[in-house]
């Protein structure tokens, strides 16, 4: 059984380029037929996409990294030689890692963060879903998330880590002298706006109102922040009233415009505006950067904040990396004991099958009213016969050196308690 995963990640692509190869939850499983029916064998099949990566785990008779690649590039619409220069592709054991590492936040921009988890718990769950997850795949994951879960209570790796929505606020504090006297307008109302939503309502802002395509959700996570609630549609109106905007939606285009954003400048008479889009593909288009008066970051801007502290974590890394080695070892070693399911299946259908037929025997010569040890003998010894007749016959034929083998085999199988 092979094992292999192709991916792209904050370290291998610019974002414009993970934009391309950014799947909506509700997207996930007809990818994953997509991929699977292009391939003679339908492999096992798992897809992680968040903003900072995109990547396909895959399990199967053969690795086909090279098929896996030209699927994931066309999606993309681009070329397999475009996309290969980003991309990582790796098989087995490195496999195996490079999943152990992300989930333990190893693999993050943000050292030691603990979101991916989650997320990749969602993405085996939507494999699973769609019918794509197998045994091998589910073992590895399920292992990927016991190594994450002692990684994170064993070491300090995230004891330092600085989140993005924790990155976004000092960005805001840098800007404006008093958050408390900030508007804040989050875009959106998933997971990260809500980790965003937190961080900034512990300034205590002036006030915050959440935009959102389906006001219900909107609502609920308003009135945790004793917030408003927004129509998206009427963003481009009043994006004007507020000081600060954070942006993370599924939305495959931008949703804030260039146009938009100059009309709220001028509203605001060009007082600055604090804008972070952590979406990927982008919500908020990349021309607004180049305006005076926004102070734009995307999630890869955010990077070079998030790496504060590096040198108080490598104690932990280093302890980290040690147990995803070994549940590196631990999963490859189930992995080459799966390989040999088929033959001892084999063996045991054989056994039964000559059990079956030693026990007919004897139930004819007992109803015959032969004698009950008789048949007791007379059925060991066939068993016995049955199952040495191979081992005997390879003793007898061949050269020497087969003989040789043979002998050496069958000691060690037949002969290992008597000597």
């Amino acid at each position: 059984m092979a094992v292999w995963a192709l991916g792209i990640n904050h370290t291998t692509a610019p974002l414009d380029m993970r934009g391309r190869f950014a799947f909506a939850m509700d997207q996930i499983a007809p990818q994953l037929h997509g991929l699977r029916q292009s391939m003679a064998r339908p492999p096992e099949a798992a897809i992680v996409s968040t903003c900072n990566r995109t990547e396909i785990y895959c399990a199967g008779d053969e690795a086909a990294l090279d098929h896996t690649l030209a699927w994931l590039a066309q999606s993309g619409g681009v070329t397999a030689n475009e996309l290969r220069a980003h991309t990582y592709r790796l098989e087995d054991g490195h496999a195996a890692r490079h999943a152990f590492r992300v989930a333990s936040g190893l693999d993050s921009m943000v050292l030691g963060e603990p979101q991916i988890l989650g997320q990749l718990k969602d993405a085996v769950r939507a494999a699973d879903e769609a019918g794509a997850l197998g045994t091998t795949l589910s073992q590895l994951f399920q292992r990927s998330f016991a190594v994450a879960k002692e990684v994170r209570s064993s070491t300090e790796i995230g004891a330092h880590s600085i989140s993005m929505a924790a990155a976004a606020v000092r960005l805001a504090g840098n800007l404006f002298e008093d958050l408390a006297q900030v508007k804040v307008l989050f875009v959106g109302a998933g997971e990260m706006i809500e980790l965003c939503a937190t961080h900034f309502a512990a300034k205590n802002p002036k006030a915050i109102a959440i935009a959102n395509r389906t006001l219900e959700r909107g609502e609920k996570l308003a009135s945790r922040f004793g917030g408003e609630v927004m129509r998206l549609a009427d963003l481009p109106e009043r994006l004007h009233e507020f000081d600060a905007v954070v942006s993370c939606t599924a939305s495959t285009l931008p949703i804030i415009g260039l146009g938009a954003v100059e009309r709220a400048l001028k509203k605001r008479r060009h007082r600055p505006m604090f804008m972070v889009d952590l979406a990927v593909p982008r919500d908020i288009e990349p021309e607004v950067k180049a305006l005076g008066d926004v102070y734009l970051y995307t999630v890869d801007d955010l990077a070079s904040v998030v790496q504060t502290a590096q040198a108080n974590r490598q104690a932990a890394v280093a302890q980290a990396e040690a147990i995803v080695d070994a549940g590196v070892q631990s999963f490859m070693h189930w992995v080459d004991q799966r390989s040999a399911v088929p033959l001892i299946q084999q063996l045991n259908a054989q056994a039964d099958e000559w059990r079956a037929m030693e026990l007919a025997r004897a139930r004819k010569l007992l109803a015959k009213g032969e004698d009950v040890d008789a048949v007791l003998e007379a059925l060991s010894k066939g068993l016995t016969q049955k199952m040495l007749h191979g081992a005997m016959a390879e003793l007898h034929a061949g050269d020497a050196a087969a003989r040789e083998r043979a002998s050496s085999a069958i000691q060690h199988f037949f002969l290992r308690n008597s000597r």
